[in-house]
């Protein structure tokens, strides 16, 4: 056998597949890593939408409270003038039976 360049027999060759092994790990891991991270991303619309989604329901439940911040108030009007119209319907009545 014939010594190399490397120093040795059959360094020069171990040095290379250790390269090789290196390289190919890396680019091995780096692809793993690609994938895992395309696979999670949303796309632009996707994205759109959830937050069209998230802002509909603030937006509704916004819209339920101030609805019912105001028809409370309404239905206790609306009670109290039927109380109202019933008590001025009565005075009518012993207005007209006194005028009689």
């Amino acid at each position: 056998m014939t010594q190399t360049m490397c120093g040795g027999y059959g360094v020069c060759e171990e040095i290379t597949m250790k390269k090789f092994r290196s390289s190919l790990s890396f680019v091995v891991g780096l692809l793993a890593m690609v994938g895992l991270f395309g696979c999670n991303q949303e796309t632009p619309i996707e994205k759109t939408k959830a937050a069209a989604a998230s802002g509909n329901a603030a937006t509704q439940a916004a819209g339920q409270a101030a609805v019912d911040a105001i028809q409370t108030p309404m239905d206790k009007a609306r009670q109290t003038e039927s109380v109202l119209e019933q008590s001025a319907e009565q005075t009518a009545a012993k207005i007209k039976e006194s005028t009689q």
